[in-house]
């Protein structure tokens, strides 16, 4: 599958305003099952930019403006090829990993950095929830993070909201209702919360609304697994994340991973808007790249 993304970030304001430092988490991470074929970046006004790599492998895109103006444009148009993803479940047997996941000592403190929760405050209230509500499968922990995954898909409502970053695990629990990047905080502090090391993903969901052109940025959570690896978990969806999800950026935290973060000066009276819009496109294969097409699951309902 090759698909376009055109991701169109426009901030507005009432007069010339000047900009601070921004930090963009738009480029896709590539890997075995994805590569880029070309990116563009259109940023105004103008600017420096200087690529650079965080602690989590993310390309991160530091933008530092040099002038004023009304108007903040950032536009990424990026072009990916979905590949094959690996490993797959039932090429080997046995393929399940016990649960809860033992971790290889020669991985030394990594997946303890994943294990410590976002909210610490919310373990007590999380473990509660899970110990009336999911059934770990003791010869399946794969099988266990999607089930937890489905747990917080029936548990809560998607609302879309514009307030700046996300609910606590505990808010969301008591709401009921919770935007993609909530929903996702939830279950990597849940699955925490059961000793398995999690990640907040941040990215793009090819689907029905951003091939209307009508999309915003998606989140997700993923589980980290030995023999499996990392593997992420779509709790908007309800299951296990394809060739549609492309990432841009993972990391312990969802303040980690924001798209686009920056700061003007002035005042809240000069601000006047901000559009923020997602759009996917179906491209034809390329010529010289014969890529096997895998069955791919029904599109987002939004």
């Amino acid at each position: 599958m090759r698909l376009q993304v055109e991701h169109r970030t426009i901030y507005r304001y009432h007069q010339k305003v000047r900009f601070g430092r921004h930090r963009l988490v738009v480029r896709p991470r590539e890997g075995h099952d994805l590569r880029i074929e070309r990116m563009a970046l259109a940023i105004e006004p103008a600017h420096h930019l200087v690529w650079v790599r965080d602690v989590f492998g993310n390309s991160i895109a530091l933008v530092d403006f040099l002038d004023a103006s009304d108007t903040l444009s950032i536009v990424n148009d990026v072009v990916v090829e979905r590949l094959l993803p690996f490993p797959a479940r039932h090429l080997h047997e046995p393929w399940q990993v016990p649960f809860p996941p033992v971790y290889d000592p020669l991985e030394g403190g990594v997946p303890a950095a994943y294990q410590a929760a976002s909210f610490p405050e919310a373990t007590q209230r999380l473990r509660d929830w899970l110990g009336a509500s999911l059934t770990p499968d003791p010869n399946d922990a794969e099988g266990t993070m999607l089930a937890l995954c489905r747990l917080v898909h029936r548990s809560i409502a998607y609302r879309r909201r514009y307030d700046k970053g996300v609910q606590t695990p505990v808010q969301t629990l008591e709401l009921g209702t919770g935007t993609c990047r909530d929903m996702a905080t939830l279950t990597m502090d849940a699955a925490r919360a059961l000793g398995v090391a999690a990640r907040f993903a941040s990215g793009y969901l090819h689907g029905t609304s951003s091939m209307a052109g009508a999309a915003a940025t998606h989140a997700w959570a993923e589980a980290y697994l030995p023999t499996l690896g990392w593997r992420g978990f779509d709790p908007t969806l309800g299951a296990e994340t394809s060739l549609r999800h492309i990432v841009t950026g993972v990391s312990t935290h969802p303040r980690g991973v924001m798209p686009v973060a920056g700061s003007f000066v002035g005042t809240a009276q000069d601000y006047w808007s901000l559009e923020a819009v997602v759009k996917t496109t179906e491209l034809t294969p390329a010529l010289d790249v014969e890529t096997p097409q895998p069955p791919q699951p029904a599109l987002d309902p939004a």
